[in-house]
């Protein structure tokens, strides 16, 4: 099959300077391939996006920390992931991609060197992991452990996934504003329930995907939701590229998300609150 480059190899500079500590809570790595084989089966085989490919842009962008969450690319070996958060220096952590009958041990062992989540997809494209009633009843084994649920839905399903999962354990992170359809704005039934399921301090949301939930090339209708979650729910919201942009309609600019920020987050304090204390708090890197 085909290698795929899925992210843009000289982003622009961004015009918006970050706060110190500033944190992209969404990415991936891939490989390299010779090191840490891809999944089997995969919709595609990505170009490698490596640990060092990741630092630099990072270095590029103004970003200090960083959250790395396992992608179907790599199935369920987070070797990967585990590699760059101990060569991050404290500033890298990350989320595991486990099956819901995971041993106590490895749960374990995964919260100690370094992850503090671990990841679920219910997306028709990637095939759902397991059915929530199995997701919700693990978080009763992550609670000890201080890790939390990460859920990665289609739009459509909020509505049947808001009560089982307000029954977890742990605290909720919901992926990429629901991937919601931004043109359908924020009346749509789809949106309506996912603000209201953020009524519930139990959630979190990652207000990353402007890119993928807009149909227009500015991304101005993802700007609008991304800022409303931001301005309603200040405490609870994360950011995040989603660098290497896997399965996606088009590969972005780094650089123009990052400066996307003085939009979805208008002012110093709703920012210093989404890229610094809100991530700081609840992922708990080292000082």
């Amino acid at each position: 099959m085909k290698t795929t480059l899925t992210y843009n190899r000289s982003p622009s500079m961004p015009t918006l300077r970050l706060p110190a500590g500033a944190c992209d809570a969404h990415v991936h790595v891939f490989g390299p391939a010779a090191r840490f084989p891809f999944a089997d089966g995969g919709s595609f085989t990505p170009e490698d996006a490596a640990k060092e490919t990741l630092f630099a842009l990072h270095r590029h962008l103004g970003i200090e920390r960083c959250v790395i969450v396992q992608s179907l690319v790599h199935g369920l070996d987070n070797r990967v992931i585990e590699d760059a958060i101990e060569a991050g220096g404290g500033r890298y952590l990350g989320v595991a991609l486990v099956p819901v009958d995971v041993a106590d041990a490895e749960l374990a062992r995964l919260a100690k060197a370094g992850f503090r989540g671990v990841r679920f997809n219910f997306m028709k494209h990637l095939g759902a992991s397991a059915s929530v009633e199995e997701v919700v009843a693990l978080t009763q084994r992550l609670a000890p452990l201080d890790m939390h649920l990460q859920v990665h839905f289609e739009s459509s399903l909020v509505h049947a996934l808001a009560a089982p999962l307000a029954r977890s354990a742990v605290p909720v992170v919901i992926d990429h504003m629901g991937r919601v359809d931004a043109a359908l704005g924020p009346a749509h039934a789809d949106f309506s329930a996912l603000h209201a399921l953020m009524e519930n301090p139990l959630f979190r949301i990652k207000v990353s995907g402007v890119d993928r939930i807009s149909r227009t090339a500015n991304y101005a209708q993802g700007l609008v939701l991304a800022r409303r979650l931001v301005e309603d729910f200040p405490d609870r919201c994360f950011w995040g590229t989603d660098w290497p942009h896997p399965n996606h309609h088009h590969v972005p600019d780094d650089g123009v998300l990052v400066d996307l920020l003085a939009e979805i987050a208008p002012d110093a304090a709703l920012l210093q609150r989404l890229l610094v204390d809100n991530p700081q708090a609840f992922y708990r890197f080292d000082a």
